[in-house]
């Protein structure tokens, strides 16, 4: 039986580890930890809306359902010559036939980022995020700024979604206690016009949304710093804050950029069109890239989410599988590219789509909510093999 190693738990990892094992190969997945952390969703632990733990499924139950080997490690060193892994703990693994690498992505470096914190960097700091506004929630008032960066190198690697998504469910939390009209929300991001990527008919909705919520913007003027009292930009200006949630751009991981591996500009791995990890000749290797540690390539506005990971995953199962029975049918992303959200406010929701043909973005009240409310539920149950996978999802 080919022995598959799969680095990375999150959404590329383990839906190729969950396809894979459906074809019955021996597959390992190496995890930093020991729970599958639905991003998506962790937008409302910060306004109790959900606990930490809902968002959360412990890889040892997948591990028991799918049938796969867990390791729970770091990885310290990837070698495409030696065909070799090493991790942190376990050490050095060598007799795998296939390498899947799904490990997500860095972030870009600012200075002073630590005094932000980020919905989308560790788990943890989503409950960071909760304590940090129950404190203001406590003092009564203050002054709460969110956004996000870019990456000059890779305008794909830009997750705004979750950073207008919180804002938004604070604004909802805070009316709802009564005490929205003591605080002071800001949005900001270096780009002109952020969340273009969507189309324009979403840029006039999110204008529109930000005036009726009264949400204060700071566009198009670089980031220089972050420091206690809010976010620095290059015209020597200070937008204050008390609190700030900022999510960098992503960017290569030291580990990718230090390795052997073929990678864009901005230190993701390249692939063809399949994921696959070519040889200098152009010729096959036995890696294979998928999700936010591959570059991906296409239109302009291309962006990664979570999707386009588990499309990447679930087309590496068959293109491997077809491989090893002799099979030339490989699928391919890029025909696939597409941006697919449902942007909670708290109260509602808006359904946001674009590919190269159409972009629009559909208002839904109220159910728009509970519809991805619903979807974080699909998601934990069907990944414990507890309902029917859809087709698409």
């Amino acid at each position: 039986m080919k022995k598959i190693l799969i680095l990375g738990g999150g959404f590329a990892g383990l839906d190729a580890a969950i396809h894979l094992r459906k074809h019955n190969y021996d597959v390992t997945l190496v995890s930093e930890r020991d729970y599958f952390y639905i991003y998506p969703t962790s937008i409302w632990v910060p306004t109790h809306a959900s606990a930490f733990d809902d968002v959360c499924i412990n890889l040892h139950r997948l591990e028991e359902v799918h049938h796969f080997k867990l390791i729970v490690d770091s990885v310290s060193n990837i070698s495409k010559e030696n065909n070799s892994v090493t991790l942190a703990s376990f050490g050095t693994i060598d007799d795998y036939d296939y390498l899947i690498i799904g490990l997500g992505a860095a972030k870009m470096k600012h200075k002073g980022i630590e005094n932000t914190l980020s919905i989308c960097g560790k788990p943890e700091d989503s409950l960071k995020i909760r304590d940090t506004l129950d404190a203001l929630v406590e003092k009564g008032s203050g002054k709460i700024a969110m956004g996000f960066g870019g990456n000059p190198k890779d305008s794909s690697a830009v997750r705004g979604g979750p950073a207008f998504e919180l804002l938004f469910n604070v604004h909802n939390m805070l009316k709802k206690k009564g005490v929205r009209d003591n605080f002071e929300l800001t949005f900001f991001a270096p780009m002109a016009k952020p969340g273009a990527r969507m189309g324009p008919q979403a840029l006039s909705v999110m204008d529109t949304l930000f005036a009726k919520l009264d949400i204060k913007k700071h566009f198009g003027k670089k980031i220089t710093s972050f420091c206690e009292e809010g976010v620095n930009f290059e015209d020597e200006t200070l937008l204050e804050a008390d609190f700030t949630m900022f999510i960098p751009a992503g960017n290569g991981h030291d580990l990718i950029i230090n390795s052997d591996l073929p990678q864009n500009e901005a230190g993701f791995i390249k692939t063809n069109d399949y994921s696959n990890v070519l040889n200098a000749d152009g010729s096959s290797t036995n890696i294979y890239a998928i999700g936010d540690v591959a570059a991906l390539e296409g239109h302009d506005w291309r962006a990664k989410q979570g999707h386009m990971a588990e499309l990447m995953a679930k087309n590496v199962a068959h293109n491997i599988h077809a491989r090893e029975n002799g099979r030339v049918d490989f699928k391919g992303y890029s025909e696939h590219i597409n941006i697919i959200c449902v942007m909670d406010y708290g109260d509602g929701a808006a359904f946001v789509y674009r590919d190269a043909k159409r972009a629009f973005m559909l208002s839904i009240p109220v159910v728009g909510h509970w519809l991805k409310r619903g979807w974080g539920v699909y998601c934990k149950n069907s990944k414990l093999g507890k309902i029917p996978r859809i087709p698409g999802m």
